[in-house]
């Protein structure tokens, strides 16, 4: 009713009542939004995210909607899209949220099959894309009576930016659940594993694509530019045969929720950093990098280039290497420690803290693991990477983890924030004695924001741990150097956020709540306050000498690196065992096969390989191929030095860490 007014439903309204003309314009700019689509040779795809019209959880809802009942609700959905199907001809596409944020209790299968027949008449190709979250068959199934070409929706690194691969595992917090009822029985229940990542998707049958969404949590508003991440998350895209990618652009949630402010968009303080009114020309870079690298992830970097040359000059060279640098440092964050998957709650790139210490409190973010400090909080791919409490576990057991640990974690943003600098302390240097233009300004004020944060969170990843060892050791050595990493935290964030104080405005802003505007100087307060709580703790705590080697447990030793190749798999046949080689050219103890479905919704297996000779070998059951599924699987190899993955994380860490094979029928 906000766009068109149904002769057959001449009751139903909204309540205030739009101003005089108000409805006529909407759907004014929606045609011209259409319209302007096609002349430029994209396609258009209107997102219905609601079909509520009883507001059960909006106490302050600026509308209602009157005129309908459940009797009258399907009918009159399917009526108003046919309306607007009919008005709006450029329309190509339709997505849809299909769970109970539709406003449409999940398992309300009549609903969707009325609504989904404005699609089926429509008279011309209307792809429907179905979030995947809470998707199952029978949605499916409904779909496909259209006619039309349907994909699932999946949310690629949950709402957030990760590395440049699929996380191999879920979060527990998203396995499937058992006798779950309500509006969200189904996507809070079985099907729980599809609110992000592939989920079951990929199960030949399904005829159904996936297309993936990478959102804006991680990083939204600081300039990102890494030419080998975008290109690892364009041969993401197509995983397994999937469809594509869509992209949530940087400044997406820009004022979401009311939050902008009477004086425009700009975010900058420092308008000298803006050529102009908009923050948002400094992306230009990432629009380019993303645009190419999903488009087609091998293409040849010379546009690129090029554009770095048009836009810094002398400096193009260097500030690419800081920007590359910068910008892998929050990925690798939410990838090894995501105390959300929602971009509601969480922003890394303006990070409201959580304590060391367990919290008594309700939790910041409630899909964390309980005690909801930073030392419990979970990677969001747990297959790989290790939590720290989990770590610290396996230090004093002294146990060799194959897992990327968080001192690595934090040994890499180390090394993140070095190349960075060095890189942009050389691009300075090259601009000296002259004033450098608004672009190299803002490049350069978003990489130092972003290696401020990346020490921060290397130093509170080393504190957390130390907390954690001390609570099974008592050491006051460690208790003295978690102090000691954790002021070290709070002074790169201090240092980061009064230089950024003079660049951006007081209140960046993306949404009503705290923790998803302000700035990076409120923060302080709150990472100061919980120093000194750590500081009491350990003052009060029972603290003695152990024999617990401080050394060992926090300088580790270098990860082995094993001499190791296998030719991947091509296919295999179902009801067929999948035999597999590995060649080991260093000394190689021990060998571990990993395998799963392509399936989020299951957990991975693991038999231990036998020698032969200078090889390794394993075979997949055949009961297990027996499946609709692709299969994934990766190696574990040990020796007495440690333990690592083959194939291991590449040096830029765009690269998918396990291989993927497809079923060939006999």
């Amino acid at each position: 009713p906000y766009l068109v007014k149904l002769a057959a439903y001449p009751d139903v309204r909204v309540d205030p009542p739009l101003a005089a003309g108000e409805r006529e314009k909407n759907l004014e700019t929606l045609q011209f939004i259409a319209k302007e689509t096609r002349r430029r040779g994209l396609d258009f795809q209107l997102g219905l995210w609601t079909h509520a019209y009883q507001w059960t959880a909006s106490p302050h809802a600026d509308h209602q909607i009157l005129g309908l009942t459940p009797e009258t609700h399907a009918a009159y959905c399917r009526a108003a899209l046919e309306e607007i199907l009919k008005v709006c001809p450029e329309i190509t596409g339709l997505t849809l949220r299909i769970h109970g944020e539709s406003g449409i209790p999940e398992g309300s299968y009549p609903f969707w099959e009325t609504l989904f027949e404005a699609i089926r008449d429509a008279g011309r190709p209307i792809e429907i894309d179905m979030h995947a979250k809470g998707l199952n068959q029978t949605m499916i199934d409904i779909g496909h009576k259209t006619g039309m070409r349907l994909t699932a929706g999946a949310k690629f690194w949950a709402e957030h930016l990760g590395l440049g691969y699929h996380q191999a595992d879920i979060r527990a917090t998203e396995y499937p659940r058992e006798n779950v009822t309500g509006t969200f029985a189904v996507s809070n229940g079985a099907r729980n594993f599809t609110r992000y990542g592939y989920g079951d998707f990929y199960q030949q049958g399904s005829e159904i694509e996936v297309l993936y969404r990478a959102w804006p949590g991680t990083q939204r508003h600081l300039l990102w530019a890494d030419l080998a991440l975008a290109s690892g998350y364009g041969h993401a895209a197509h995983f397994c045969g999937a469809a594509g990618m869509e992209l949530c652009e940087p400044l997406t949630f820009k004022g979401r929720e009311g939050s902008g402010h009477r004086d425009g968009r700009n975010a900058y303080a420092n308008r000298q950093l803006a050529s102009s009114t908009l923050d948002a020309e400094k992306f230009e870079l990432t629009y380019l990098i993303w645009g190419r690298s999903l488009y087609n992830p091998d293409s040849a970097p010379q546009a690129y280039k090029r554009s770095l040359r048009r836009t810094y000059g002398s400096a193009a060279e260097h500030i690419e290497v800081a920007l590359a640098s910068s910008s892998r440092i929050l990925p690798l964050v939410t990838t090894a420690w995501l105390p959300s998957a929602s971009n509601h709650s969480l922003w890394p790139e303006l990070y409201t803290p959580i304590s060391i210490l367990p919290t008594k409190e309700k939790p910041l973010y409630s899909d964390s693991p309980a005690p909801h400090n930073v030392g419990a909080i979970s990677p969001l791919d747990p297959q790989i990477f290790l939590s720290i409490d989990d770590y610290a576990r396996a230090l004093l057991s002294r146990s060799a983890v194959a897992h990327y640990h968080p001192l690595e974690v934090a040994q890499w943003i180390d090394e993140l924030v070095s190349q960075s600098s060095s890189a942009l302390a050389t691009a300075q240097k090259s601009v000296a004695g002259r004033t450098a233009s608004p672009a190299f300004r803002r490049a350069e004020e978003d990489i130092l924001i972003l290696n401020g944060l990346g020490g921060y969170y290397a130093g509170l990843f080393r504190a957390a741990l130390c907390y954690s060892l001390f609570q099974s050791t008592g050491n006051k050595k460690i208790a003295a150097e978690g102090i000691k990493y954790y002021r070290k935290a709070l002074e790169s964030w201090k240092t980061m956020a009064t230089r950024a104080s003079s660049v951006y405005t007081a209140d960046i802003s993306y949404g009503s709540r705290p923790e998803r505007h302000g700035h990076w100087a409120d923060r302080i307060p709150m990472i100061e306050k919980d120093v000194f709580a750590l500081e009491q703790y350990f003052a009060a705590a029972d603290i003695h000498e152990t024999s617990a080697d401080l050394e060992s447990l926090l300088t580790p030793r270098p990860r082995p690196e094993f001499s190791a190749t296998h030719s991947p798999a091509t296919f295999f046949r179902p009801g067929a065992s999948l035999e597999l080689d590995l060649q080991v050219a260093s000394p190689v103890d021990e060998a571990r096969l990993w395998y799963r479905h392509v399936n989020h919704g299951e957990r991975w297996s693991s038999i231990t390989m036998q020698r032969k000779g200078s090889s390794f070998q394993a075979a997949i059951p055949s009961a297990y191929t027996q499946s609709p599924f692709p299969l994934q699987y990766y190696f574990e190899i040990r020796n007495s030095q440690g333990a690592a993955y083959h194939p291991p994380l590449n040096r830029t860490l765009s690269n998918q860490p396990y291989f993927a094979v497809h079923r060939r029928e006999p």
